[in-house]
């Protein structure tokens, strides 16, 4: 009895010192979904820069100018004595609203309040950051964001929904430059 247990314990042990083995995946996405999925993508893109481009030909009060980021954006204010603009770390205080295209307000001034930024250390949506290192002090800037800029696909779960392009009217109060 005792040599029939002693066996049992010995097989048990043994096979508790198996390695595991991996477990296949439960699901698989297919090439088709992904192809569809990034047509669609690109076809949004493309609605929405040739909407921008078609407000920014109707606009001729304006001198806009394209970013290499993908956003277009035009001076409201301009400083031409400095020629500080805020770099990695530094700490920048602004001020901004948020609007759709057509102009409609999203987001007030005074709903966002002023805002203090760490440039590339806090999260803040990838049009805005970028925008943020082109303006100077004292400078008020108006950006047109495509959605992929702004809040993409998943919006800011609020008053942002899905693929909404942006238009920022954004001020620039104060750059601290990072020490360190």
């Amino acid at each position: 009895m005792k040599t029939v247990l002693y066996a049992m314990l010995c097989l048990f042990l043994l096979q508790g010192c198996k390695s595991p083995e991996p477990r296949k995946p439960v699901s698989r996405t297919s090439k088709s979904f992904t192809n569809k999925s990034l047509k669609m993508n690109k076809a949004i893109v493309e609605k929405e820069e040739s909407y921008i481009r078609e407000l920014i030909k109707k606009d001729s009060t304006q001198a806009y100018i394209t970013s290499a980021d993908g956003f277009w954006y035009y001076y409201n204010t301009r400083n031409d004595r400095d020629t500080l603009t805020p770099e990695f770390g530094d700490e920048v205080e602004f001020n901004y609203n948020l609007l759709t295209l057509q102009g409609d307000t999203i987001y007030s001034r005074k709903e966002l309040g002023e805002r203090a930024y760490v440039i590339d250390k806090e999260e803040i949506f990838t049009g805005l950051r970028q925008g943020l290192k082109l303006m100077k002090e004292g400078e008020t800037v108006t950006f047109l964001f495509p959605s992929h800029q702004a809040y993409g696909y998943y919006g800011d779960n609020d008053k942002i929904g899905s693929h909404v392009a942006l238009k920022a009217r954004v001020t620039l109060n104060k750059i601290k430059t990072n020490i360190d």
